[in-house]
């Protein structure tokens, strides 16, 4: 029952307020254990084990000690709250001393400018190894120095034969083939040499018309009308013309006129000395004019053609010298000079042909050899480094300069030529400044996570960090 009260209002229920003073207490002594368990949290904190980490991968941390699971180096111990209370908040303040954390591998510099996000190279900042760290991952530095720099090109070359002592052997007249005096490829003749000989209907005919000619010439030489005596000298003469046309060879010619006789088969000589490298008859076959019988090839000069790149092959110049090698002879050496430029590319290679002649009287280049050929295109004096310590990102090239023990810089320079193995600075390098020519993926690894930790902190954001 509830009683009314003065103004027509009610008493409130007594559960009800029972209610709100039970939840109000029970509230309160929430807090109270909240407040317990924190410290109880805290207090089994101090209690851990102490934390261990890889100084080239600082975000790997663990409790127990080990090696890293990336690189394999031994971890470092960075904090053990075992031994001290917490370093930092509310309960340090109550006596409690912060425990010194190990040496850092990468610690940033004490100089305001080096902890920048940008650093001297947008997306990296300098870092300092310690001695540890250097060893373990096998950082190493050269010196950069004023040299004089040649730059080679090697190529690939492939020895061919000189398409101007190529001689194809025809015949001018039909028949059949009676011999042959170079019976297979690969074999050896000589200027004038007996290459086959033949059964020609053609050949036959102007032997007769040659006979009946020189007849006619011998009994006008003693008339007494001197015009006769030339018309006879002239048809004897163009009869032997017509026989020297069809390629017949001149003793041969002589003979006839000798003996004064026809002779069936016809022997053909050698126009040019070689090999013989096509052959595309045999006896008793038969030949029209035209038809292509043997190829012979003079290989007492060859050509060797390279091919170039585009950037490489604008320097390239006539007469420039050349030097080749030969993989299957070490000893075997050769100097040659650029004959011949090709007007025109490759598209399949997007290479430019470069030829080279070279003598070859003991015929020891062979045409489908293959040879290293190394030719200088030009040669510099500036300040080199190892070609190791050049960074190429694509965008920019980079390397880290040793400003300090252990502490390295990363600078974007601008290059020039390369070869044996060094490459010309042409900007952002002094003479004498050490570079990181090993193992300098690693320290540019942390520098872009530390400039990359960097910028997160000053709220801004890691545009240039993967570049």
């Amino acid at each position: 029952m509830t009683s009314p009260l003065p103004g027509g209002q009610r008493r409130r229920p007594l559960p009800v307020v029972v209610l709100a003073l039970l939840a109000l207490l029970a509230g309160f002594a929430g807090l109270t254990q909240t407040g317990c368990d924190s410290s109880h949290d805290q207090a089994a904190e101090s209690t851990t084990q102490a934390k261990y980490t890889c100084g080239m991968h600082p975000w790997i941390i663990t409790n127990e000690p080990g090696d890293c699971p990336i690189c394999g180096m031994k971890l470092t111990l960075i904090e053990d709250t075992a031994a001290a209370a917490p370093a930092s908040g509310e309960h340090a303040g109550h006596g409690g001393t912060a425990t010194p954390a190990a040496d850092d591998f990468f610690a940033d510099l004490k100089d305001p400018a080096a902890a920048q996000p940008g650093g001297p190279v947008d997306g990296r900042v300098t870092v300092k190894v310690g001695p540890e760290a250097l060893r373990a991952a096998g950082v190493q530095t050269a010196p950069a120095a004023l040299e004089r720099l040649n730059r080679t090109v090697r190529t690939v070359g492939q020895v061919i034969a000189d398409e101007t002592r190529i001689r194809h052997v025809h015949t001018k007249v039909d028949g059949w083939v009676e011999a042959l005096h170079v019976n297979f490829r690969g074999q050896m003749v000589e200027a004038g040499q007996p290459i086959l000989s033949i059964y020609s209907p053609t050949l036959l005919a102007s032997q007769e018309e040659f006979l009946r000619a020189k007849e006619t010439a011998t009994k006008f030489s003693t008339n007494a009308d001197e015009g006769l005596r030339r018309l006879g000298k002239q048809l004897a003469d163009s009869a032997r013309r017509r026989l020297e046309l069809f390629d017949v060879p001149a003793s041969f010619i002589d003979r006839l006129e000798k003996e004064g006789k026809a002779q069936r088969a016809v022997t053909l000589n050698a126009p040019t000395s070689g090999f013989v490298t096509a052959k595309a008859i045999f006896e008793g076959q038969q030949i029209e004019p035209g038809l292509e019988l043997y190829t012979v090839t003079d290989l007492s000069r060859v050509w060797i053609e390279a091919d170039f790149y585009e950037y490489e092959a604008s320097q390239v110049a006539a007469g420039q010298e050349a030097t080749v090698a030969l993989p299957y002879d070490a000893a075997a050496k050769l100097a040659g000079t650029v004959a011949y430029i090709y007007p025109f590319l490759t598209p399949e290679s997007r290479t430019l042909k470069v030829r080279f002649e070279f003598a070859n009287l003991d015929y020891f280049l062979k045409p489908g050899m293959y040879a290293d050929v190394a030719i200088a295109l030009e040669t510099v004096e500036g300040l080199t480094v190892p070609e190791s310590a050049v960074m190429d990102t694509g965008l920019r090239r980079l390397i880290f300069v040793e400003i300090a023990p252990g502490t390295f810089e990363p600078r974007e320079v601008a290059l020039g030529v390369r070869g044996s193995g060094k490459i010309q600075i042409v900007s952002g390098l002094k003479a004498g400044e050490a570079v990181v020519t090993r193992a300098n993926f690693l320290i540019d690894s942390e520098s872009r996570l530390r400039a990359s930790t960097q910028r997160m902190s000053s709220g801004g954001h890691d545009h240039g960090a993967a570049k």
